[in-house]
């Protein structure tokens, strides 16, 4: 349960960024499917989740 509390804004920010790189990929995408990250919906999300993590982990307070 500690652990939940300590990166519940991180897990907020992987959900967000997954469900953008979801939408990334089906509004835009990529046509001709050689772009690596955006051909396909699993890599665009799994990519959209790293980035919202990281974005979201700059918020989170040091406890020092």
């Amino acid at each position: 349960m500690h652990l939940i509390k300590g990166y519940w804004l991180v897990a907020i920010g992987i959900l967000v960024g997954v469900a953008g790189g979801y939408l990334y990929w089906q509004q835009i995408g990529c046509v001709s499917g050689t772009c690596p990250i955006t051909s396909s919906p699993v890599n665009s999300s799994l990519y959209g989740g790293m980035m919202g993590g990281l974005l979201f982990s700059m918020f989170k307070k040091n406890k020092n």
